[in-house]
């Protein structure tokens, strides 16, 4: 992937975002750091965890976007994506607590020597080293999302089934990692992080840090999806989400196509969810939950289906409104509210914010268009020819 087709990858609205994201990556960490704390323009340090927590959905509404909106796979499962990332950094974090654990073992977490286990299992070594952590937290998303999406494209099914299928399988992880004996911490999940690549994961300038590389992550997730979709190859997705069948009989190998872009997303899942985990300081099986996969799902419908940019505004804003609307008396109707924005959506905004915004701007433009030829043929004396009487 050449710099000459990421840049050419970009319009005017995808530069305009990439700049808000980094200036946001740059300004709100500094000002956390170095204004001091009371000040007006002071960002506090629990706001730069939770918008750090924005910018990670707003990573894995990219990844759903790119396969829903740009080759019309609807996956209800890429919250299990976004977990197993997740997972795979707490399996590091957890191994750097070392002995400061309430039981103090220097190998075994506090939930293994809890359930009386006698040794570290083996799909737990090499998760002592951050390197080795990264690349499972591309690989392990990926390989799962390889293997399904080759049964699954290979098998050819689409549409709604293909939705409940990886509705299944997010839920059978949900229901595996419950499990005490799966060795990933039951119900309780992982948690009680100390250190990060030595740093206090509670200190600001950890934190800070952490906010600008999910900002970072942001951009080069944007940049990968823009130039796919920009490309030959993203006409080719398009072609395969509008008519499928067709782009097949012109000989295509759409099952290639569809398993290339399902598989890049999953990574792009796994990323958002493994910088998530730091920032939020815990990973439970309810990351597994179908719902969490639906709600992100809505996210890209309500900032716009098919735009990157939409998709990514989406999960600020309804992630935003999640956390004002559930810390008041309005919290348990919160479901009720989300499901009623959806279908005002639906019904009012098909496109989303950004995508009805986009034709509201092309069709103004196409009317400016005629006034501005009609001004510039009378200055110059060009009139429009009278009918002859």
């Amino acid at each position: 992937m050449t710099p000459h087709m990421l840049t050419r990858s970009l319009d005017r609205s995808a530069t305009i975002f990439l700049a808000i994201v980094a200036a946001c990556g740059i300004l709100i960490p500094l000002s956390n750091l170095l204004l001091p704390a009371g000040s007006f323009l002071q960002v506090p340090t629990y706001l730069v965890a939770l918008w750090g927590k924005y910018v990670c959905y707003a990573i894995l509404a990219l990844a759903i976007d790119l396969i829903w909106g740009y080759c019309g796979i609807l996956s209800l499962g890429h919250g299990a994506f976004f977990a197993l990332g997740g997972y795979a950094m707490g399996m590091y974090l957890m191994r750097q607590i070392g002995t400061r654990g309430v039981y103090g073992n220097p190998i075994l977490p506090d939930f293994m020597v809890f359930l009386n286990w006698q040794k570290l299992p083996w799909y737990w070594y090499g998760f002592d080293m951050f390197w080795f952590a990264a690349l499972m937290v591309l690989v392990v998303p990926g390989l799962l999302a390889f293997c399904f999406g080759w049964l699954a494209f290979r098998s050819r099914v689409t549409g709604v089934y293909l939705s409940i299928i990886t509705q299944a399988m997010t839920y059978a992880l949900l229901l595996a990692f419950f499990r005490n004996d799966f060795g990933f911490g039951g119900n309780n999940g992982l948690t009680d992080f100390k250190d990060i690549l030595g740093f206090n994961v509670q200190a600001e300038g950890t934190r800070a840090a952490l906010f600008a590389l999910s900002c970072l992550a942001l951009i080069i997730g944007f940049l990968i999806c823009r130039a796919i979709v920009s490309s030959k190859l993203g006409k080719v997705l398009i072609a395969v989400r509008d008519a499928e069948s067709r782009t097949r009989f012109l000989g295509y190998r759409v099952e290639s196509y569809k398993l290339f872009v399902f598989t890049v997303s999953a990574c792009m899942a796994g990323v958002a969810g493994a910088l998530y985990v730091p920032q939020v300081g815990i990973i439970n099986p309810s990351e597994f939950a179908p719902g969490n996969s639906i709600e992100a799902v809505i996210w890209v419908a309500v900032g716009g289906r098919g735009t990157l940019v939409g998709a990514a505004l989406g999960a600020v804003v309804v992630n935003y409104a999640k956390t004002f609307f559930t810390s008041g008396v309005l919290a348990p109707y919160w479901l009720f509210m989300l499901g009623a924005l959806f279908i005002l959506v639906t019904l009012l905004l098909p496109k989303g914010i950004v995508g009805t915004f986009n034709a509201w701007w092309d069709q103004s433009k196409e009317k400016r268009i005629p006034a501005t030829m009609a001004s510039a043929a009378a200055e110059d004396g060009v009139t429009e020819p009278k009918m002859a009487e």
